[in-house]
């Protein structure tokens, strides 16, 4: 018999984890919403600078996406990704942006290998941005899951994705930029 009693409250354990997983994935912003300013230093081809949203914003799209920390599997792949399509997130005036709670010397070190050279990552040791962005994992909230955002010139967010799958980041965002590109033809 207690075999039978453990696995039954294991799965309602596991259901229960579930639930509250997928009640925490849904917590991130919405398209319509405003996207929290910030400024924070990042890395960018191994040199460490201070990136504002804001600046960037003025620019055009930014595609920012978090990430739960550099170097892991997941992480290493989305990175490869982004690099490979930073040039087609340019056609359309777009430019990327990586979040972790890493330290700024690890981003620097992984703004050269994982991320090519390509796009900046930003430090957010404290969390803030990860916060702000209801973009914690859930159960570590210092720790961002993966989310990715598109948002607008104007500072709203046209486009999320939660999935801590790396796979269809890119494909989602960069398609969500062709759309906005399609609606606001550069002058």
């Amino acid at each position: 018999m207690k075999p039978r009693y453990f696995a039954a409250g294991a799965a309602a354990l596991a259901c229960a984890g579930f639930a509250f997983f997928t009640l925490s994935a849904q917590a991130t912003l919405k398209p319509g919403d405003s996207a929290p300013d910030f400024t924070t230093q990042a890395s960018l081809g191994g040199k460490t600078y201070t990136y504002s949203l804001a600046s960037e914003l003025k620019k055009g799209p930014v595609v920012l996406y978090f990430y739960p920390a550099a170097f892991t599997k997941g992480c290493t792949i989305e990175a490869h990704d982004f690099a490979e399509a930073v040039d087609q997130y340019k056609q359309y005036g777009a430019t990327v942006i990586g979040v972790s709670h890493d330290n700024i010397d690890t981003l620097t070190k992984f703004s050269v290998s994982e991320c090519r050279s390509k796009f900046p990552v930003a430090a957010d040791g404290d969390s803030k941005v990860i916060k702000a962005y209801d973009a914690s994992m859930p159960m570590h909230a210092a720790m961002a899951n993966r989310v990715s955002y598109v948002i607008a010139p104007d500072g709203k967010i046209i486009y999320e994705y939660t999935s801590l799958s790396p796979d269809k980041h890119v494909e989602n965002t960069l398609r969500a930029v062709k759309e906005w590109a399609a609606q606001h033809p550069r002058q």
